[in-house]
């Protein structure tokens, strides 16, 4: 699994999720359940992961809808 990108913006995370379940890449969002601990102040970043297979892809489409800026470095 790939880091895609971190954020907490939670608009980012569903249009992120939306363009990669449109394009068909299964994707895993983490730390979704932090917000128990952190008291749902949105402090804590969700981060989308992708299967290393599929990492260029959907780093490809997020670079075409303007998201490019977003992304990870890809280690």
């Amino acid at each position: 699994m790939r880091e895609l990108l971190r954020t907490n913006d939670m608009v980012l995370v569903s249009a992120v999720g939306a363009l990669l379940d449109g394009a068909n890449i299964h994707h895993l969002l983490l730390d979704t359940n932090m917000s128990i601990v952190e008291g749902s102040l949105g402090v804590i970043p969700r981060r989308i992961l992708v299967h290393d297979d599929d990492n260029l892809a959907a780093r490809q489409l997020l670079v075409d809808a303007g998201l490019g800026y977003e992304l990870r470095d890809n280690e």
